[in-house]
């Protein structure tokens, strides 16, 4: 049989300055989200933002963390053992079973497609030996990469107290992930069929990302949603060569703020 995975989840310099009093850094589109940033992705250029380094929980788009991290210590084929712990958390799921020994690319698809919390701990065990361990991985990425208002305290973006961003900071974030091929491929892929060992026989990733769908251009990246955070998304799209990435953040219409922000990136970048 098929098991259909479609769970519901809800370098570094930006130019400085700008929204954190909650003005937009300039004039441009309008957006319904309380902070928002479309940055051009080639040169790290702020386009539009809108309170740009207000802090804010973030839901599952703290997976973009938790893939790039686990990329950097888990080989394709490395086998992940999957631990008693990923299975009981709660509440978006792929339902791995303890003791499943599952190859690390297998485990990005359920992680940046079908948003699967269990898969976000399997591959943080797998790849810092204990979630603790892991989320100080991931804090110190973060560091590394000047991300100065953001924190992690979950590798699956699933708690909320502690666990933040900022829209820059995301951006930032992006940018980064985004040159490393295997991310940059998944994030942009709209369904994958993975062959999976019996009795489950096979798996259909189909991306949170309805973004992949509705823009032309959109290759990317990541949803997320947790009561506290609000609907999050994280996106980047290509037209003509060049490349934008955006972030909403809390917003009551996530697609159509991202669809804003990128046409008016592209009309100041074409």
């Amino acid at each position: 049989m098929t098991w259909r995975v479609l769970v519901v989840a809800g370098l570094v310099a930006l130019v400085a300055g700008g929204a954190a009093s909650g003005v937009p850094r300039a004039k441009g589109p309008y957006v319904k989200a309380p902070a928002a940033i479309v940055i051009d992705a080639a040169t790290g250029h702020v386009l539009y933002a809108k309170r740009e380094h207000m802090r804010r929980p973030i839901a599952s788009t703290t997976k973009i963390m938790t893939a790039l991290v686990a990329m950097q210590r888990l080989r394709p084929n490395d086998i992940v053992v999957v631990p008693k712990e990923a299975t009981k958390v709660q509440p978006s799921k792929e339902y791995l079973k303890k003791g499943e020994r599952v190859p690390a690319w297998k485990l990005y698809y359920g992680l940046l497609l079908a948003s699967a919390n269990d898969t976000a701990v399997a591959l943080a065990v797998a790849a810092g030996g204990t979630r603790v361990r892991f989320l100080k991985l991931m804090n110190e990425k973060a560091r590394a990469l000047g991300l100065h208002h953001t924190h992690y305290r979950s590798a699956s973006g699933l708690v909320d107290d502690g666990n933040y961003s900022t829209v820059h900071d995301l951006a930032v974030l992006t940018r980064h992930a985004l040159r490393n091929r295997r991310f940059n491929a998944i994030v942009g892929t709209k369904e994958r069929r993975v062959w999976w060992r019996p009795p489950t026989y096979a798996k259909l990733y189909e991306n949170h990302n309805k973004l992949l769908w509705r823009y032309r251009g959109a290759d990317g990246v990541k949803t997320g949603w947790t009561r506290a955070a609000g609907p999050c998304l994280v996106a980047s799209a290509t037209r003509n060569g060049i490349r934008l990435v955006t972030v909403v953040l809390d917003s009551p219409d996530m697609y159509r703020d991202t669809m804003r922000l990128l046409n008016y990136g592209f009309s100041r970048r074409g």
